[in-house]
This record gives structure tokens, sequence and C-alpha cells, in this order.
């Protein structure tokens, strides 16, 4: 689509939560750090929150990047399941084969595996994802497997990461023990106007772009205004933001241009849906959608076929009203 015209050799704005894109704000590179710390010297429990878009995912993976040879990870990111389901995943993961059947049992062959990776001087991390839908059941079970530990470190590191809801959680009463034993604290904010610019530029560098300057500083006001610094959405703006100066053949991104794609994500009404493709003034915008994402030839053939269902439905409305009234 775009990528030839703006001389690109991959999407710059991919909604994948690819670590190679990773922009390290200030607050994301000292979160980073915590978590590279905390899970290295063994610090038992870490807790990483930031609102939805933020780029907790992200971070995660760089983590995991970050971790030497000598460390296991198991990640959940299905926070949806029960204690024993979590405990699956940790198995998979970490490729405990011996299946046995009671909790008790489970229980102690992690912590069997735990002892041995210690003993050969191996550290083992479980990170869960999206952790404030886990209930408080379920994170009291959590926090007991931080009772694993050698006479002098624990051997299992716990991070926990999830939306801003996760620290109301573990203010629970029936959570205070987990709270207490909670090491490290990381939060990540959402980015100013200025880290706004440097994500943007430091994802089409990544992409291979020659010219960071596609978006202006017009473009890069009403992106920031509109995402509230949110990565995520400033990804699916900025991608939109290019289709359609890309339809227009324009080298720039401008206010204008990010306007439209604003217009496009926001227009969800259901008469809009229905009738978008001759809803007034709005043709143009919808027309370069199409020609842009779906080629000339296809955005030809829709257009056809609309016209022509229209002119259909307009003489069988003359031909109804006809009968009517005579």
């Amino acid at each position: 689509m775009y990528l030839t015209f703006y001389g690109l050799r991959e999407k710059p704005f991919d909604a994948t939560s690819d670590p190679r894109f990773l922009y390290l704000s200030p607050g994301h590179r000292e979160a980073l750090a915590q978590l590279v710390y905390g899970t290295s010297e063994r610090k038992g429990f870490i807790v990483l929150t930031g609102k939805v878009g933020t780029g907790k995912t992200t971070l995660l993976h760089a983590l995991r990047q970050r971790l030497n040879a000598q460390t296991a990870i198991s990640f959940v990111v299905n926070s949806g399941l029960s204690f024993d389901g979590i405990l699956e995943c940790i198995f998979d993961d970490l490729g405990i084969t011996k299946v046995v059947e009671s909790p008790a049992q489970r229980l102690i062959a992690l912590n069997n595996f735990l002892t041995e990776r210690e003993r050969t001087g191996q550290n083992t991390v479980l990170v869960i994802d999206e952790a404030q839908n886990l209930d408080a059941t379920t994170l009291e079970q959590i926090r007991l497997l931080s009772n694993f530990e050698a006479p002098n470190k624990k051997l299992l590191q716990i991070v926990l990461s999830g939306q801003p809801e996760l620290r109301e959680k573990l203010r629970l009463p029936q959570l205070q023990q987990l709270k207490q034993r909670i090491e490290l604290r990381c939060q990540i904010a959402p980015l100013t106007r200025d880290q706004v610019r440097d994500y943007i530029r430091t994802r089409l560098r990544i992409a291979g772009a020659c010219d960071l300057g596609i978006f202006t500083d017009g473009a890069l006001d009403r992106i920031t205004r509109y995402s509230g610094g949110v990565p995520r959405l400033i990804s699916i703006l900025c991608d939109h933001s290019l289709v359609f100066a890309y339809a227009d053949q324009k080298r720039r991104v401008a206010r204008r241009d990010v306007s439209q794609a604003i217009d496009y994500l926001e227009e969800t009404t259901s008469s809009d849906r229905g009738g978008w493709l001759f809803h007034g003034a709005a043709m143009p915008r919808r027309l370069q959608w199409l020609l842009a994402t779906f080629g000339l030839a296809v955005a030809a053939t829709v257009v056809t076929f609309a016209v022509r269902f229209d002119a259909m439905l307009r003489g069988l409305v003359r031909s109804v009203r006809g009968f009517l009234i005579p």
C-alpha cells in the first residue's frame, strides 16, 4: 500500500507488540530497568501497571529478550484462567513433563523443578499479563508460590502486569499478605507531545524511512490531543493518517489527514454505516479510503455495484409510489 511511496521496508505502526519497535520514553526506560533488576536480583513480586495501550505487553517482551540464557520464563497471557489453569500453562512453558493429578502433587513437582534450577544457578520467572482480571482467590494462590524459596533467595520471580485497576485490587483486605510481598512497583505514564514525536520517528526509522519528518507539526499536535499520549492509539491513528495522505499522493501527513483519519475512526453510528458511500460530503473521503486500501480496480468495482444498486433501489421506490399514489 503506502510502504513504497514513503520508502518503508515494513509497516511502522503495526498493532502487534514487537519489541523491535519499542520506544523507551524515560518512564518506559525506568520501568524496564526495574523489571530487569527485580527479576535478576530475585526480588520475588514485581507489579507493572499502566493504562490500556501504554505498552506494558511490549515492555514485557523486551524484558524476555534481556533476561540471560540461565533464566527460564513462563508468560501467561490468559488471565481468565483458574489457578489450576495457570499452573498448567507454567508446566507447559517450563517443560515440566511429569503428569500429576492432585493439586498438592503439582505444587511439589513445581517446587522440585525450581529447587533443581536454583541448585544449578538458574533463575525462573513467571509473568502474568492483564492481571487485573484475576480474582482475589487466584491472586492469593499465586502469592503462595512465592513461598518456594532457598535460604537466601526466592526460587520464583513473579511479575504481575495490568491496568490501574490492579493497584486497587491489591488494596483489598484479603490481599494484604500479597501487597506486603511486593518488592518493586513500576508504572507507565502516557507520552508527552515531544515523546509522541520521538515515538513516531523511532518507529519510522526502524521501518526503514529515510525521511523522519513525514508527519508535520500540526499533525503531531492533533495526534497527541486525540491519543492522549497512549502509544496504541498513536499507532492506529498514524497508520490511518498515512493511508489518507497516500490517497492524495502527499509526501507529508498534515493535520487535515489526521482529522480525516479521526473522522473515520469515530464514525460508528448505524445511519452512517448504512449509507456510508452516499453520505454527502463524506463520499470523497470514503472513496479515498477504498482507493488507498483495496486498489483502484477493486474500489471501482465496489463503487459501480453500489451506484447500480442505489439506482435500482430508487427506481423501486418510484414504482411503489406510483402504485400507491395514482
